[in-house]
């Protein structure tokens, strides 16, 4: 039989841990003084920070103090690329119960900061000393700007859009005329005798108003939605900030907290959510049904998991009150990379039958989302339209 190349067998030696697999990788010896055989010295460094988290029986582990967790992050900074980083940090804090990693400026410094960590830094920020929430104001800001980065261009885009369609004036006035559209949507028209264009359709600018929709965010902070509220936080500054539109971002749990003055800037919205605490839709609803004032031209977009603690009859009650006043109502299960891992059912089931199909959705698609809802368009049919399962069509 052919024997495998030191390469392989190195790689091999990687994946499957010490102790028995060194006797494996190497065809008889058997302990880890034959690792050297496979392992240089920067794989052995590899192997250490992985057999610190991953080993069912860690040699020693990351232990508890402070100098061993710097360490290995620094390790694992030095030894892996940026995506495998973030996941070694995450399953360090969910194996391991790492909260002094969050809880220590000069540990905090060394993670790399993603959504999942900002997550974990909201939850805890309730118990972090003063020093420390600084240091964490500093990372979250990180993330957030490097979101805003990808994500504000394409939602302004996508809803200043739609509203320039969604009240375009196709009978001006003269003073009203959108001249750069008119022209272009007359070309097929021009007269090269007389050289000019026949306008036989005119676009106008539309009459202006203070604002052309409304758009609620009710987010729920259960635990289980730590990485949409980072998200959702997000995109609700980012509407905020336009002025053709008027955006509410309301948190609740077992009680509601309205976030909407703090919008301006996306790091003070999200150290005011509170993650981790129980479930009261009905409650966050009635809430929100007292910021309606124009009916017809409001969007809530609920973002839940839907596992209600509070009174699940009234909720849907209150549901159908908002549907019935002409509110366009949306229910996301999650808004994150990830999808909805779970939900509740029944609930969104008995939301289908409202007309409001549940469904998670990414940030990516968010933005497209909004210019659909503000269009007017079938949300079902968008979500159809791109291949995303939602409670109107799984069960078929």
């Amino acid at each position: 039989m052919t024997q495998p190349s030191p390469e392989r067998l190195r790689r091999w030696r990687l994946l499957l841990g010490g102790g028995e697999a060194d006797g494996i990788c190497q065809g008889g010896g058997e302990g880890d003084g034959d690792k050297n055989l496979i392992l240089n010295g920067t794989d052995q460094a590899m192997d250490d920070a992985l057999s610190a988290l991953y080993d069912s029986n860690p040699r020693g582990g990351l232990g508890s103090s402070s100098p061993k967790v710097a360490r290995w992050l620094g390790d694992i900074r030095t030894y892996f690329p940026t995506s495998v980083v973030r996941v070694m940090q995450k399953d360090a804090l969910e194996r391991l119960n790492l909260q002094q990693m969050l809880l220590e400026p000069e540990l905090l410094e060394a993670v790399e900061p993603d959504v999942h960590l900002v997550a974990n830094l909201l939850s805890l920020s309730s118990i972090m000393p003063s020093q420390t929430k600084e240091t964490a104001r500093m990372v979250v800001r990180r993330v957030v700007e490097e979101l805003q980065r990808q994500l504000a261009n394409p939602t302004r885009q996508a809803v200043m859009g739609s509203l320039n369609r969604a009240i375009r004036n196709r009978r001006p006035r003269h003073n009203e005329i959108d001249w750069n559209r008119t022209i272009r949507a007359n070309l097929k028209h021009y007269q090269p005798k007389y050289r000019t264009i026949i306008p036989e359709t005119r676009i106008g600018y539309g009459r202006k108003r203070s604002s052309l929709r409304d758009i609620i965010l009710c987010i729920d902070q259960s635990g289980s939605m730590a990485t949409s509220v980072v998200y959702a936080g997000i995109f609700g500054a980012v509407l905020a900030s336009l002025n053709a539109i008027k955006t509410y971002i309301v948190a609740f749990d077992t009680s509601v907290v309205d976030l909407t003055d703090t919008a301006q800037d996306p790091v003070d919205l999200l150290f005011g959510t509170q993650l981790g605490g129980g479930t009261d839709i009905n409650r966050a609803l009635t809430y929100c049904q007292g910021l309606v004032g124009r009916p017809q031209e409001t969007i809530l977009v609920l973002i839940s998991d839907l596992y209600e603690g509070g009174n699940r009859q009234e909720m849907l009650k209150r549901v159908a009150e908002l549907v019935g006043s002409g509110i366009q109502f949306i229910t996301l299960l999650a808004l994150n990379d990830e999808g909805a891992s779970v939900y509740d059912r029944s609930i969104a089931e008995k939301l289908a039958g409202l007309g409001i199909p549940a469904m998670a959705c990414t940030p990516a698609q968010f933005p497209d989302l909004m210019a659909a809802a503000i269009n007017r368009h079938d949300i079902g049919q968008w979500a159809a339209a791109r291949g995303i399962v939602t409670t109107r069509t799984e069960g078929r």
